[in-house]
């Protein structure tokens, strides 16, 4: 067997080769379609007829063949990308597997994606930056569900190339009739899902048929064999360099008085000195003076390419904005309609804070109840009340500021964003943008004379939000009632919402589920932010029992002036003076979704007080707030 044997380039000039290497256009692919349909196979294949495996790796597959593969004394190509101990186990991928490859003409990164159910979120993030998906269909079996699940999640995710390659021919003898009908059967289904091309190449992973060239067991096709179509199929980049000048802003490189620029990867375009641009969201326009990258000024940079853009002009420009074609600026909105993969293991709860990231600008957004989820096996529409893991559905989803953005189907990188958990950090949730929502498009912000400093400075005071937060009966209304009748002594503007109180008007629509205790926390927030616009110190005593909820009316307010206070009491003493009895009645299975006995209360981790009821009276504690709050002790309290 023929291991990897290097150019000869190499040792004769090794700059010119790596030049010539730089210089070769990138395929990235996927592989995917039904359990053992040959995808690893397939790419290992690849791998060894375009020789680049090692000596060692070589000599490892074959003794890896020998006791863990399945084709007798020959070689198992499968096991170069089954890489995880229970995949070779099994026989079966389970993690996407990336690999490179390249040949005389172009360079190649495939991934080996998993074709069970359970792992379609391993298939969309493998799918998630591909060209082109080859899709496999084993001749004996023909189109299964799997094959049509994971065509359409291609379709999805936006790959405009696929390939349908009939795995196994050896199988079935070489059959044209056989090879004829699947594809029948498949144009049929692709039509139905909108994918208006596809090549379909019959081929053999394991003997090597029409993998790299034509085979003469199979006379009747005509077509190219797998790796000439791979290399001659037009890459992503070629597309987005026709399209209008994108450029999302990374950073602002500033090393001395004398330099400022804004870094990024062009995402679309071309774009060279003396161009007019926009800058988007602001509208702000000005020319590029330069163009700089670290091998020093261009005349000319494209879609793909890292550079920083000197501006003729000072114009406000941060991180997450973007750099476009003056004439022809992308679309800015604050909510969309999205496709949303949800790919964690808890459940969407709609109306829940979570971080959503779109190219380099980082905001807060809540997703809405989803219009439907997908079936992706059948590609029926369900209706849902939210979104589990692997689920796909479409729902609206809402930010806290502008998004720049463009349609997935026109661009990926101002299309394609992520929801992250707003307390662990974890990327819950990959969303493809279709449009922004009309209202969003007709509604705006109106100025106002009076601004929130103005109200400030009027009162005498600073705003403050006093977030009272703790178990039912932990004395939260009792303390934020002993606050605001101190801070009113001392003529301080205030005004307090209490949980209860709220209840009988604003959000008496709300029951008790998690969803509408984080609308009601949503409101509230809303409600309280806009009472700090006016100047107040407002204080809140609500249970609010989810970190993520209180960390977004956090930030709904400036640095500071959000409190959290932490009524800290244990459940046991909580429920001893229950003075309303609802500890009893939740017990006994009356109240469901009760904090602290059927529904979870998420402690702060860093409140800015922390009172515990059983070493600090309630009167002591309101005057230590006080105190805070104010920034001053006084005889007064």
């Amino acid at each position: 067997m023929t291991a990897y044997t290097p150019d000869a380039l190499i040792s004769a000039d090794i700059h010119a080769y790596l030049d010539g290497h730089a210089r070769k256009s990138m395929l990235r692919f996927i592989t995917c379609g039904s359990v053992d349909d040959g995808k690893s196979t397939l790419i290992g294949r690849l791998l060894y007829d375009s020789k680049t495996i090692f000596e060692d790796q070589l000599s490892q597959l074959e003794a890896d063949s020998k006791r863990l593969g399945t084709q007798g004394e020959n070689i198992d190509f499968a096991l170069l990308v089954d890489g995880l101990a229970a995949e070779r186990e099994q026989g079966i991928t389970i993690d996407v597997a990336y690999r490179f490859f390249a040949t005389e003409t172009r360079k190649f990164i495939v991934a080996d994606t998993p074709g069970h159910e359970q792992y379609t979120r391993n298939m969309v993030t493998g799918a998630s930056t591909a060209d082109l998906a080859v899709i496999l269909i084993d001749a004996r079996k023909g189109v299964l569900t799997q094959t049509r699940r994971h065509s359409f999640l291609a379709h999805l995710i936006g790959i405009r190339h696929i390939v349908l390659a009939v795995n196994k021919m050896d199988l079935v003898d070489h059959d044209q009739a056989r090879f004829d009908a699947i594809v029948a059967d498949y144009a049929d289904f692709a039509r139905g899902i909108g994918i208006e091309a596809f090549t379909a190449i019959p081929l053999s992973g394991l003997t090597g048929a029409n993998v790299t060239s034509a085979s003469p067991a199979m006379p009747w096709y005509g077509g190219p064999a797998l790796l000439p179509h791979l290399e001659s199929v037009p890459v992503a980049v070629d597309r987005a360099a026709a399209a209008p000048f994108r450029m999302p802003v990374q950073w602002v490189n500033r090393p001395d008085l004398d330099f400022r620029g804004f870094a990024g990867t062009i995402a679309a375009g071309r774009v060279a000195p003396g161009d007019s641009v926009r800058i988007v969201p602001s509208g702000k326009t000005t020319r590029v003076a330069r163009i700089v990258s670290f091998d020093g000024n261009r005349e000319l940079a494209e879609a793909g390419d890292a550079v920083t853009l000197v501006l003729a002009d000072e114009v406000d420009c941060s991180r997450g904005d973007v750099i476009a074609a003056a004439d022809s600026p992308p679309e800015a909105a604050n909510q969309f309609e999205a496709t949303i993969v949800w790919l964690a293991d808890t459940d969407l709860v709609p109306g829940r804070g979570y971080r959503l990231k779109l190219g380099t600008h980082t905001v807060g957004a809540t997703v809405q109840p989803p219009a439907h989820v997908v079936d992706v096996n059948t590609q029926a529409h369900l209706s849902a009340k939210t979104l589990s893991l692997n689920d796909i559905g479409v729902a609206e989803v809402y930010t806290d500021a502008p998004l720049v953005f463009a349609p997935y189907a026109d661009s990926r990188e101002l299309g394609g964003f992520i929801l992250i958990d707003r307390e662990t950090n974890a990327t819950v949730a990959a969303g493809m943008i279709h449009h922004a929502l009309r209202r969003a498009q007709n509604v705006h912000w109106q100025s106002v004379d009076i601004t929130r400093e103005a109200h400030a400075r009027q009162k005498g005071q600073q705003p403050r939000l006093l977030w009272f937060t703790g178990l039912s009966g932990s004395g939260k209304s009792t303390i934020a009632n002993l606050v605001e009748r101190k801070l009113h002594a001392l003529g301080r503007h205030s005004f307090l919402l209490d949980g209860d109180n709220i209840r009988h008007g604003l959000n008496r629509d709300l029951g008790f589920s998690d969803a509408d205790r984080i609308e009601n926390i949503r409101r509230v927030g809303e409600v309280a932010k806009l009472m700090t616009d006016a100047g107040l110190i407002v204080l809140t005593a609500f249970i609010s029992p989810f970190r993520a909820e209180r960390e977004l009316v956090r930030g709904l307010l400036p640095a500071g002036e959000f409190v959290e206070i932490f009524v800290d009491t244990p459940l046991a003493d909580a429920e001893a003076r229950d003075v309303k009895g609802l500890y009893a009645k939740a017990r006994a299975g009356e109240i469901a979704h009760f904090t602290g006995i059927s529904s979870p209360y998420e402690a702060p981790v860093s409140p800015e007080i922390q009172i515990d009821t059983r070493r600090e009276s309630a009167e002591a504690a309101a005057e230590r707030i006080v105190e805070h709050v104010l920034g001053i002790w006084s005889f007064e309290l």
